[in-house]
């Protein structure tokens, strides 16, 4: 039984690449063209661990939320890949690894010992669970909008972009490099003609 049935796009970037905005984008386009398709959030941002640590700042990044985060990422896309034929997926495990690396304190042996297994996970599973990455280099005003839940992390945006790219590589997935300066809609035009260069379906 294959593990999935659908085409599934991971799309990725550091905070602030306007991530979700081109998912959902993305998602509207190709359903007006009649696929099916579906979107799936950002699992971190209904996690209570991440809830309490970044809303209500009662804690700090820690193994339990960062392990948390990672196996929601799994699960979120593979329910969500069941019943379409094309599911955009915002951020892979790749994101979750690469913060966790930056946020952990590698010299404890537990940590390191997660982080190894969460690294062998994510190398084997990504392949088999992605069709492609499209990865968003722009960077835009992290603090317009006021979202609280970037709030945190704000001062590892450079090392996050180099940090996420790295684990995507290192999983395999093929990676399409987004041309910065696009308006949304220009996104959505280039990823559609990207994908059919590419030869992946999306009917």
């Amino acid at each position: 039984m294959p593990i999935r049935n659908c085409n599934v796009l991971g799309i990725e970037g550091t905070a602030a690449g306007g991530k979700t905005t081109l998912v959902h984008a993305l998602t509207a386009h190709f359903r007006e063209q009649g696929v099916n398709v579906a979107a799936t959030g950002e699992p971190a941002r209904v996690s209570p661990f991440l809830e309490e640590i970044v809303l209500h700042r009662t804690g700090e990044f820690d193994l339990t939320a960062e392990l948390d985060t990672f196996a929601a990422q799994l699960t979120t896309t593979m329910r969500a890949a069941r019943n379409h034929t094309l599911l955009i997926a915002d951020k892979t495990p790749a994101n979750v690894l690469a913060h966790a690396r930056l946020l952990l304190d590698q010299d404890d042996a537990q940590v390191r010992a997660v982080l190894r297994s969460m690294e062998s996970l994510c190398n084997a599973w990504m392949p088999l669970a992605y069709d492609v990455v499209i990865h968003c280099r722009d960077h835009y005003d992290q603090e317009a909008g006021g979202d609280r839940f970037r709030g945190r992390v704000l001062h590892l945006q450079s090392e996050t972009e180099t940090a996420v790219y790295e684990a995507i590589l290192a999983s395999g997935v093929p990676i399409l490099d987004l041309p910065q300066g696009l308006t949304t809609q220009g996104r959505v035009q280039w990823i559609a003609k990207a994908l059919h260069t590419s030869g992946i379906s999306v009917h």
